[in-house]
C-alpha cells in the first residue's frame, strides 16, 4: 500500500518533462526553424539531458508531431469557447468569428505558423495535421449545428476541414511573403473560408432557438 503513490508521481514527473520538452521546442522553432531544430538544442533549452528527450521522442519529427498535437489543442479550444448566439445574424457571422480566432492563434504562436503554414516537408507533421483537421471538422460542424439548422451535407467530403485547409493556404502564402498574416491576407482567408462553405450552405440559415 505504501508504494502505490510511486507510479502516480512518476506519471506526473514524466508529463512535466514532456511539457518542458515541448515548450523548449516551441521556443526554438522561431529561432532555428524546423530544419535547424535538434534533440540536443531542445535538451539544452529545456535544461535536461538529451537522453531524457530521446526517452520520450525518438526523433525530431516525432517531437514535432507531438508539438503539432499540442498546437491543435488551441484550435479545439477556440471552437469550444463560448459564443454569444445573439451576436450572430447569419452563419457568415459565425464563420468570421471562427476564422478570427484561428488567425489570432497563428498570430500569437510562431510554432503554429512554422508547423502548419510553412513548407517543411515533414510527412509525420503533415499527416498529424491532417488527422487533427478531421477532429476540427467534427467540432466545427457541431458548432454550426449548435447555432443554425444545417442542410444535409455530403458524407464523402469533409466540408469544414476543406474550408479550413483552403484558408490556411492563403495564410501560408502570407507567411511565405511577409512572415506574418497581414490584414489584407487575413481578409482574403476569411473570404475563401466563407466562399467554400457557401457551396454547401445557403445564404440564409434558420437560427436555432435558445
Amino acid at each position: 500500500m505504501s508504494r502505490a503513490p510511486g507510479p502516480r508521481r512518476l506519471r506526473a514527473s514524466s508529463q512535466a518533462r514532456i511539457e518542458a520538452i515541448l515548450a523548449a521546442a516551441r521556443d526554438l522553432l522561431p529561432e532555428h526553424g524546423v530544419a535547424g531544430l535538434s534533440i540536443y538544442s531542445v535538451a539544452e533549452r529545456a535544461q535536461i539531458p538529451p537522453s531524457s528527450v530521446y526517452h520520450f521522442f525518438a526523433s525530431v519529427p516525432a517531437l514535432l508531431e507531438a508539438l503539432t498535437a499540442d498546437i491543435h489543442r488551441a484550435f479545439r479550444a477556440a471552437l469550444q469557447a463560448p459564443i454569444d448566439t445573439n451576436a450572430l445574424t447569419t452563419w457568415h457571422d459565425l464563420a468570421r468569428l471562427v476564422e478570427q480566432r484561428t488567425q489570432a492563434i497563428y498570430s500569437e504562436d510562431a510554432a503554429a505558423r512554422q508547423l502548419i503554414l510553412a513548407q517543411h516537408g515533414l510527412n509525420e507533421v503533415t499527416r498529424a495535421d491532417r488527422q487533427h483537421d478531421l477532429e476540427l471538422d467534427s467540432l466545427m460542424r457541431a458548432l454550426f449545428e449548435q447555432h443554425f439548422h444545417l442542410p444535409a451535407l455530403p458524407e464523402d467530403v469533409d466540408v469544414f476541414a476543406l474550408a479550413m485547409a483552403l484558408s490556411d493556404r492563403v495564410y501560408a502564402r502570407s507567411v511565405q511573403l511577409h512572415d506574418s498574416i497581414t490584414p489584407r491576407m487575413a481578409e482574403e482567408g476569411m473570404r475563401v473560408f466563407e466562399a467554400y462553405l457557401g457551396l454547401y450552405l445557403p445564404a440564409f440559415l434558420v437560427k436555432r432557438c435558445r
